[in-house]
């Protein structure tokens, strides 16, 4: 049983049939067997290159989006280092002696990894606060 086959008539230029007819005169070789390879591996070219160009525009947008988030990154390590440097320079020692102070320090320390724990797990933005709000809460 012969496959099902649809018969077209191309004209090529004389070039191209020229290196057709050397092409197909090969021992086991048929002219319809190359167009079928040649017209299988163009048209799955073009379909790649039709995914290349959807994924292209989503990688595009993640990679923005990755550049914003690192941007993000430094932008907060740098507050994060001069308020550091700031509170270093500025808040005298406190006294080995003073038991009372260290205590103070090491309640509102934890208080304040307590409050960044909440934070993180609920998934709230202090920076979003300020900006709602006009102020810190």
């Amino acid at each position: 049983m012969r496959k099902q086959s649809v018969r077209y008539q191309l004209f090529l230029p004389k070039p191209l049939a020229e290196q057709f007819e050397a092409l197909a005169a090969g021992p086991g070789v048929t002219k319809s067997a190359i167009l079928t390879d040649a017209l299988t591996a163009w048209l799955s070219r073009r379909a790649a290159s039709e995914a290349e160009e959807r994924f292209a525009i989503r990688l595009n947008t993640i990679s923005n989006q990755l550049a914003r988030i690192e941007r993000d990154g430094h932008v907060l390590i740098e507050a994060f280092a001069l308020f550091v440097h700031y509170q270093l320079t500025i808040c005298p020692p406190v006294a080995e002696d003073d038991h009372a102070a260290r205590a103070i320090g090491r309640d509102r320390f934890h208080a304040f990894v307590g409050e960044v724990g909440k934070a993180m797990a609920a998934g709230k933005r202090s920076l979003a606060r300020t900006d709602d709000t006009g102020g810190t809460s």
